[in-house]
């Protein structure tokens, strides 16, 4: 399959993305947090089609993006009378929603379960498509299964080309991350994925209780122990471990190592490093596409610098430990991908 580039500034570029995604073909879209993997979300066999380009399992549920609140009830049923005046201050933005889903909506997009993620995502190119073509689409991270998420179009190429049809370059993503997961009950919410709204800005903003459990049951995107990881091993260090082991690695490991730090100075050859911003919005933006970078100069192992032990930074620590992993870990994902 020929993968086509097409951009927003073409109007016939923008009609040939949402003519594809009405034809049942995938394309990749733009978001403020990861490029997406789109399929018309209510065909179900253009759905389908993501799970076998990106290798992911059909029990993994997909989030919907939607172009506004206004299609909400579409999608969802018993919403709690609290929700939409809530929603009306975080959409569009990065906060997808779980809650029952409506009967229409297929099982290929809940991995069978009863609920659905939903979204309007804050990306200008992404809903013009969808408001232009009244459309929802459903879209997972546009990466093969369980590795690096793409936050540029040659990073979405990179994996995927020729598996889908087109990818609509909206330029790099702004956030960087992926959405703050929040399950919703009547009288409680659930963060199940840590993202770019903490649990504690959500909390300002709800009437009713938010929980953050270390550990849930629940099937949502990305949350695999081995997720948004490069093909070099990722290993997760203090900055004096890693100032101290740095000189010695290729005589430690045998092995060609790179390093991603914020504030750690290290000695000689730093050919392999990529220093990324000390604040924590800016590294997240830089998270994925310096990983990537790295990834590309054929390294062993990538050692990262662990960010600050702060609340703000729990989205970070979750992407790093899913990306690094143990070794059973990434082994059995290996089998199962």
């Amino acid at each position: 399959m020929n993968t086509e580039h097409l951009f927003p500034h073409n109007t016939n570029d923008i009609a040939r993305a949402g003519y594809l995604l009405r034809a049942g073909e995938l394309v990749a879209v733009p978001t403020e947090t990861v490029y997406g993997l789109a399929a018309d979300a209510s065909n179900a066999a253009a759905v389908a089609k993501i799970f076998a380009a990106k290798g992911r399992p059909a029990d993994h549920p997909l989030i919907v993006h939607l172009a506004g609140l206004d299609q909400l009830t579409r999608w969802a049923c018993e919403i709690p009378d609290w929700l939409p005046p809530v929603l009306t201050q975080l959409w569009p933005g990065p906060l997808t929603v779980i809650l029952k889903k409506q009967p229409h909506v297929s099982d290929v997009i809940t991995g069978g379960l009863p609920t659905v993620g939903l979204r309007v995502p804050n990306h200008p190119v992404l809903r013009d498509l969808l408001q232009q073509f009244d459309l929802a689409v459903a879209a997972p991270s546009a990466n093969p299964y369980q590795q690096l998420s793409p936050t540029r179009a040659e990073h979405v190429l990179a994996g995927l080309r020729g598996k889908i049809a087109a990818v609509l370059d909206g330029g790099p993503c702004t956030l960087g991350t992926e959405s703050t997961i929040l399950r919703i009950d009547h009288d409680h919410a659930e963060v199940l994925r840590q993202g770019p709204l903490s649990a504690a800005t959500l909390q300002e903003l709800l009437p009713v209780p938010v929980h953050t459990p270390v550990r849930h049951q629940h099937a949502v995107s990305g949350n695999k122990k081995v997720h948004y990881r490069p093909r070099a091993h990722v290993q997760l260090l203090p900055s004096e471990a890693l100032q101290q082991q740095w000189p010695q690695r290729h005589a430690t490991t045998g092995k060609r190592v790179g390093a991603l730090v914020y504030s750690a100075p290290l000695d000689g050859d730093t050919t392999a490093v990529l220093r990324v911003p000390p604040t924590h919005h800016d590294y997240r933006q830089r998270l994925y596409a310096a990983l990537f970078e790295l990834d590309q100069r054929g390294l062993d192992e990538i050692w990262v610098e662990l960010p600050p032990q702060e609340p703000e930074w729990a989205d970070i620590h979750d992407r790093l430990q899913r990306a690094a992993g143990s070794a059973d870990e990434r082994e059995s994902a290996t089998d199962q991908h």
